[in-house]
């Protein structure tokens, strides 16, 4: 009988210490992934986005208003404006102008994942810091955009559209290229950055729409982040922002 206890005892602190070897074993190897929607965008918001854009919170969502013109040179002002310069050597300009709109992008305060993942489509699907939207890879008719097209652009990636309602297609001289940038927010409520990551390398895991989960010099806490494409377009100096879907779900963008 006592040797069937000494047993029973021996076998028990046996599996009292496979289990605390386990759960240390555990603890050590488990990477946790952050719940989507635990982080608030909304301090970021409110101290990135320049003075001409109006922040307003209701609720769970925020609002960002502008009139879509950008605070940087570019042909598309009128030749008498201070902030106009000629277009780059080699490329053109399209008919447009720099218009002023009347823009207010909505989106959630705590942005999450969609359990569908929605294309974005032609027109604004995000707005840059400085209040000018942010266009995918697309024009008219839904097609790529082309050489005709790339070489309207001037030095912000940039053109106007009809309505003279300028927008970005990809990165460039003032919002930002081959760094870690904070280049604006999409109409899902997450960030989209330039085409570094804040170590200064560029991410090798993005997602087919453009982006990983992680944190950057604005979120301490790993976000959910999209970055603009490292691929050169069309073999010229500029890279698509934007293509693909959304990773959540998409707020109001009118104007």
């Amino acid at each position: 009988m006592t040797k069937l206890k000494v047993s029973i005892f021996g076998l028990s602190l046996l599996a009292i210490s496979f289990i605390l070897y386990s759960c240390n074993k555990d603890d050590d190897s488990t990477t946790v992934t952050p719940t989507t929607g635990a982080v608030s965008i909304l301090s970021t918001v409110q101290t990135k986005y320049k003075s001409m854009v109006t922040i307003s919170t209701s609720g769970s969502s925020i609002t960002l208003k502008s009139n879509g013109t950008p605070d940087h040179v570019s042909p598309y002002w009128d030749a008498t404006n201070t902030l106009y310069e000629a277009q780059m050597s080699g490329s053109t300009v399209n008919p447009g102008k720099i218009g002023t709109q009347n823009y207010a992008m909505t989106i959630p305060t705590n942005p999450t994942e969609a359990s569908t993942k929605e294309a974005t489509t032609l027109g604004a699907i995000g707005m840059a810091l400085n209040g000018v939207p942010i266009y995918n890879d697309r024009e008219g008719g839904n097609v790529p955009v082309d050489a005709g097209v790339l070489g309207s652009f001037d030095r912000a990636g940039a053109h106007p559209g009809p309505g003279n309602t300028y927008h970005y297609h990809c990165t460039g001289d003032f919002t930002g290229n081959d760094n870690a940038n904070l280049i604006g927010f999409l109409r899902d409520g997450f960030p989209i950055y330039a085409r570094k990551d804040n170590d200064g390398s560029y991410p090798a895991n993005l997602d087919t729409n453009g982006g990983h989960v992680g944190t950057t010099a604005d979120f301490s806490t790993p976000i959910y982040h999209y970055h603009a494409s490292n691929t050169a377009y069309l073999g010229s100096r500029f890279y698509i922002l934007k293509a693909g879907s959304y990773h959540g779900t998409k707020g109001t963008f009118t104007q």
